[in-house]
């Protein structure tokens, strides 16, 4: 079964939002941990300069990869990213198509982690490159649900 979407142009404040939660997610821990082990020096020498710096750090990490984010919605090779596509799934391979004759396959290997939202679904396929579907984008609820058992299969979600 091959699946055809509706256009859809993926929004840049979208597209920072969920770029970011995924690293965060992803590289959180580092941050965390940083923060924590700048905290501890409170034990050395009593100061709440310790959690102050803690606090900017953590506030820097998240600026730093915001930033990093922002910067792809403005360069020109971050473009192609936020064109308007429509897509051909298949158990084989992602077809994006810009129009009906211009379109790029991606195979399913290249897709490192999927996850399902209330009302989407991301696949990454790097720190920088994500796939969005609003459900909106399925013509009906059998093509989301055949979408949805490639994943499994795939093992891209659980």
């Amino acid at each position: 079964m091959i699946v055809k979407t509706k256009n859809y142009k993926l929004d840049k404040k979208v597209y920072i939002k969920l770029a970011l939660t995924n690293i965060l997610l992803k590289q959180g821990w580092i941050a965390g941990a940083a923060a924590i082990a700048i905290c501890l020096g409170f034990f050395w020498i009593a100061s709440i300069w310790w959690f102050i710096t803690a606090f900017i750090g953590l506030a820097l990490y998240i600026l730093f990869w915001w930033i990093q984010f922002f910067g792809v919605t403005q360069l020109d090779q971050g473009k192609l990213l936020f064109e308007k596509f429509s897509y051909e799934i298949s158990s084989q391979q992602i077809l994006m198509k810009i129009n009906p004759r211009e379109g790029m396959p991606m195979k399913w290997d290249m897709i490192k982690s999927a996850k399902v939202g209330k009302d989407h679904y991301v696949l990454v396929v790097n720190k920088a490159q994500l796939i969005y579907w609003p459900f909106k984008i399925f013509n009906t609820d059998n093509e989301r649900k055949f979408v949805a058992s490639v994943l499994k299969t795939k093992g891209l979600i659980k």
